[in-house]
């Protein structure tokens, strides 16, 4: 029996996933096609001009005052964008956080990202 994994969609999160300049998230949030609302977290969406969905996220320390929820939210959005990446289309997509998150469990956050998700797959 061999070691290897099962060869399956590539599902790897690059950088040209990834929004990197500050023009580009300034398009987005210009003038973005959808705007999607979770209790805490909310998407801007806007189609782009590349071949595959893009994604950034502005999580500022006034909303999340520590390092360590920062970074959970962030892997958070990475790994369901990263799983979910083949089925949307070419979107920027940038997360912010509404409200504070202090109190919510993992899961809770993690649910709230699956849902804006499933609303950006949807049309």
């Amino acid at each position: 029996m061999s070691n290897t994994p099962p060869t399956t969609l590539n599902a790897r999160f690059t950088k040209e996933q990834r929004l990197l300049t500050p023009a580009a998230f300034r398009e987005v949030f210009d003038a973005p096609e959808r705007k999607l609302h979770q209790s805490h977290l909310m998407a801007f969406v806007r189609t782009n001009t590349h071949e595959q969905p893009r994604v950034g996220m502005a999580i500022t320390k006034r909303k999340v005052p520590t390092a360590v929820a920062r970074n959970l939210i962030k892997r958070q959005i990475r790994e369901q964008f990263r799983i979910k990446a083949s089925s949307l289309e070419n979107k920027d997509i940038v997360f912010i956080v509404k409200t504070s998150i202090k109190g919510l469990s993992n899961k809770e956050i993690k649910m709230e990202v699956i849902n804006i998700f499933k609303k950006i797959e949807k049309k």
